[in-house]
């Protein structure tokens, strides 16, 4: 009798379909015994012991380095980047101390150490900061393995063309991957900003993440289809559901080889209006994608892995090559910059540790960098160097919620072009000065702002979080998490109003913008620019190319007289199938539907 398919669902952060083998990926469990060391020797021996397994570390990595695949060479910095968490304090120097001053065994002060720096992380919301943590806990068995006398590099074992499926792929998993042999990757834990999901988008494989069981539900050798447009992975699958998938892999991959074909074509609507699309991005590595996916600049370029994967503060110099890079990358074309959006809480290996009873509220992005001047300064000193090389940077900072504020950052953005000037450094004094629009009270004050500003870029991610008072990554209200909220949209509305009617430009750079279904939406509130991840550019491109603005300005004036979201949504869904029929064949109606608005569909 033949065995019924399975169906879980994770987050698809990679489009396209594999059908193959899985390959589970199984390192086992490592033993971690726990005693306390009696008398100096022990102590001693015990400490010597764990620096010999940091060290074989070390040695693993730069070894791994020379191996790395050449399509993945431009990944391999997350592999130095582990050689410096290797001794980091939150994890060397903490599991030093265990050992020296509470007489624990190396593995289980090892342990300790990484619950604590689990802690540090763990009061962030910010799904990016969070999917750090990875790079912690990788180095942490990476050095548990070397004191267990376990194996590491499982990966090495594929012979044959496989899905890899495993609990998780840690960044140096993810730069060794032979790519010859990977036909789609599987993971219970991660997110969209994982290194697992930026290096599968940029090479094309189709991934799903955060499947939370799938390591647990596939076994070795198991047929399994992955959907890395919709999350879905299939177990098992039946003959028929084999043939279907074949059959949408075809139609998917003609589909998206004859959109990327006109990608780099401007975003012109039916009626000849001018969208222009971005990307938002985070790593230099992800310039290769941004131009490839025909993205007309950088709508977003966060900044906070640079500080984030580091022993120390990054000095002027480093961080002024980083942007030099990512500007002559990418000149002509545009490069919006966001300055520093970190919690306080991340910033605990350099500055003292604040008790902060809702981190979200507290000192955080814009408001960390006025109360951390010198490191505010340093950022800003080193990004306006950066924009003399090509001059095609524009600023913009995160989290602004009044003048006051901003009068405070435009002062110390004034007082270090005066630095600049007197020490005869150039730096484009034109460079455009703009403002996240994340908070109510922005919106609120958006006609004031506007007079201050060059431009505004709309943060949708958190503009519904603030507004609805959601937290969607808890799972007990994530369900009320809705973009098509009339709360949101008329906030948003309201936004590109107040920039308009300054005659300031308007973007928006939150998920929002990267999903497809909301494209007649955003058009239809005027925005001059969309910003998003660098794979769901041709589709957005190719809808706003079949779109006419008119129609779309039409069809908002009348949902933002629509009392729920429920009605916003069905309406679109309709407006949708009719207009762009095509898009629902080749990803299926579900496929459509963001993670956020899903629920209103199975009512």
């Amino acid at each position: 009798m033949e065995q019924a398919s399975k169906t879980i669902t994770g987050i698809g952060v990679s489009p396209g379909i594999a059908i193959g083998k899985a390959y589970l990926l199984e390192r086992g469990r490592i033993p971690i015994p726990y005693y306390t060391l009696l008398g100096a020797e022990a102590v001693s021996d015990e400490v010597k012991r764990f620096e010999d397994a940091v060290n074989k570390a070390e040695q693993d990595l730069e070894l791994l380095k020379a191996k790395v695949h050449p399509d993945l060479k431009e990944h391999a910095n997350v592999l130095e980047v582990h050689q410096m968490i290797l001794r980091d304090h939150l994890l060397y120097d903490e599991t030093l101390r265990l050992i020296q001053t509470d007489k624990l065994n190396a593995h289980w002060a090892l342990i300790r150490a990484l619950m604590k720096a689990q802690e540090v992380f763990s009061t962030v919301e910010d799904e990016y900061i969070q999917s750090r943590v990875a790079d912690v806990h990788a180095v942490g068995e990476r050095i548990l393995r070397n004191l267990s006398g376990k194996e590491h590099d499982a990966l090495n074992a594929i012979k044959e063309r496989v899905i890899i499926v495993a609990h998780d792929l840690s960044p140096a998993d993810a730069a060794q991957l032979q790519l010859e042999r990977t036909l789609g990757l599987v993971t219970d834990m991660g997110g969209r900003t994982s290194h697992t999901s930026i290096i599968a988008r940029s090479l094309g494989i189709p991934a799903v993440v955060g499947a939370e069981v799938a390591s647990k539900q596939v076994q070795m050798g198991d047929i399994v289809i992955v959907d890395g447009t919709s999350g879905n992975i299939i177990i098992n699958p039946s003959e028929e559901e084999i043939s279907y998938y074949y059959e949408r892999q075809d139609q998917l991959e003609t589909y998206l080889k004859e959109i990327r074909r006109k990608s780099h074509l401007p975003a012109r609507t039916e009626d000849g209006f001018l969208i222009k699309v971005e990307a938002n991005i985070e790593l230099l590595e992800e310039v290769v994608a941004v131009k490839d996916n025909g993205a007309e600049g950088i709508g977003l370029y966060r900044t906070e892995f640079f500080f984030m994967n580091r022993t120390d503060l990054p000095d002027e110099e480093a961080l002024y090559n980083e942007y030099r890079e990512l500007s002559e990358l990418m000149a002509p074309h545009q490069v919006t910059i966001r300055t520093l959006d970190l919690g306080a809480e991340k910033l605990t290996s350099w500055f003292p540790k604040l008790e902060e009873t809702n981190p979200a509220l507290g000192l955080r992005s814009i408001r960390l960098c006025l109360q951390y001047r010198d490191l505010f300064e340093t950022q800003i000193r080193a990004i306006l160097r950066a924009s003399a090389v090509a001059r095609n940077f524009k600023l913009m900072f995160p989290l602004v919620s009044g003048i006051g504020e901003l009068h405070e950052v435009l002062g110390m953005v004034r007082k270090v072009q005066e630095q600049l000037r007197r020490q005869r450094i150039p730096f484009d004094d034109r460079m455009p000065l703009g403002v996240m629009i994340e908070v109510p009270s922005a919106v609120a004050v958006a006609d004031l702002l506007a007079k201050e500003v060059d431009f505004f870029s709309i943060g949708t991610n958190d503009l519904i979080q603030y507004s609805l008072a959601i937290d969607r990554v808890n799972e007990h209200v994530a369900y009320l998490y809705e973009p098509l909220h009339p709360g949101v949209l008329r906030f948003i509305k309201q936004a590109v109003d107040a920039g308009h009617k300054a005659k300031i430009p308007v973007s928006i750079c939150g998920e929002m913008a990267g999903e497809p279904l909301y494209v007649p939406i955003l058009l239809g509130l005027n925005l001059d620019s969309l910003s998003m991840n660098p794979q769901a550019v041709p589709r957005v491109k190719n809808l706003i190319c079949r779109s006419r603005l008119k129609s779309c300005r039409r069809f908002v004036k009348k949902i933002l007289g629509f009392r729920t979201a429920r009605e916003i949504n069905e309406l679109l869904q309709e407006m949708m199938l009719k207009n762009f029929p095509e898009e629902f064949r080749v990803f299926d109606p579900s496929d459509l539907i963001p993670k956020g608005v899903a629920h209103i569909r199975r009512r």
